[in-house]
């Protein structure tokens, strides 16, 4: 029976907000919480982007859930080294066990210590450099390494839990999943696609934690809700690369303008019927999905909590 916790979005919410609401997901039932790590909003809309581990400071604080950032990205904005000594003592921190979620980002929050952006086949290189680098720090010992885009010359983490943090890793396509199977502890992914789970699953992930995630908007006011999904999450309807590629909140406002009501209204669950929540979360069960987690993009958060506490949440966990 998969697990169901909730997505918190650090693009459409302040710090004080995001500990408020996984309050209240821990008391609605929600079992794990993730968040997500940026530099900037996808569009000023969203308006907030908080550094996700003074977060993850005050939920360890706040609830007993696990946590786990989706996703992280260890390889251009913050050094591999940085990135797991962060990791490290959110793992001691968090009284429910703690997961790197780890990707390969995207320019928007990347490219603002002025590098360049490296095409797709180079960032998973990257990637992948750096969860060897991060795993030997995670054991304990002194790492020095020269390697094709990392140098570390005698770094060592003192503060460590009692066991390694897990590593999870993002993929969309079949090159990036091939490569979680190969180097993750978990594999995330954000479509209920059952021939990429095979693929990870086949490819050596094996039983390995398989995580999911989508975002729904709640309200008693369907009409209202597509307004607001498309307001402020328009830019989940765009296509291919465009995520991962433009620079700038500004560029994704521009490339927006293509995404019409419409196409929210097809793809995203809006407004109050339980049994089309209840089958968006399914969806990703039925695709071997072992943790799922789900966002409310609208501004009802306790009206969401109070619908997912009574009317979603008994039915997916008994698996009716």
């Amino acid at each position: 029976m998969p697990q169901y916790g909730y997505f918190l979005s650090c693009e459409q919410y302040g710090p004080a907000e995001l500990v408020e609401q996984a309050r209240m997901a821990e008391q609605a039932g929600f079992e794990a919480l993730w968040i997500s790590d940026h530099y900037h909003p996808w569009n000023d809309e969203q308006g907030q982007s908080p550094f996700v581990w003074s977060v993850i400071g005050a939920l360890s604080e706040a609830v007993s859930l696990p946590v786990g950032t989706a996703v992280t990205c260890p390889t251009v904005r913050t050094h591999p080294t940085v990135v797991a000594q962060a990791a490290a003592t959110a793992a001691v921190m968090s009284p429910g066990g703690f997961r790197l979620g780890v990707g390969t980002g995207e320019a928007l929050n990347e490219h603002v210590v002025g590098g360049p952006w490296p095409p797709a086949h180079v960032r998973l290189e990257m990637l992948e450099e750096a969860v060897q680098i991060m795993r030997r720090l995670f054991s304990g010992e002194e790492v020095n390494h020269r390697g094709t885009h990392y140098t570390v010359e005698n770094a060592r983490l003192y503060t460590l839990p009692d066991e390694p943090v897990p590593i999870d890793v993002s993929g969309f396509g079949p090159a990036a999943t091939k490569l979680a199977a190969r180097v993750g502890d978990g594999y995330i992914t954000m479509m209920p696609d059952a021939s990429m789970v095979e693929q990870y699953r086949k490819g050596g992930g094996g039983q390995k934690l398989v995580s999911g995630g989508t975002k729904v908007c709640y309200g008693t006011d369907r009409e209202e809700c597509v307004r607001t999904v498309h307001r402020l999450w328009a830019n989940e309807q765009l296509p291919g690369e465009l995520g991962q590629v433009l620079p700038s909140p500004k560029h994704f406002e521009q490339a927006q303008t293509l995404v019409t009501e419409d196409m929210v209204r097809e793809n995203r669950v809006c407004g109050d019927d339980a049994d089309e929540h209840v089958a968006e979360l399914r969806a990703f069960a039925d695709a071997g999905f072992d943790r799922i987690y789900v966002n409310q993009i609208g501004p009802d958060l306790r009206g969401f909590f109070d619908f997912y506490r009574t009317k979603v949440l008994p039915q997916v966990q008994r698996g009716d």
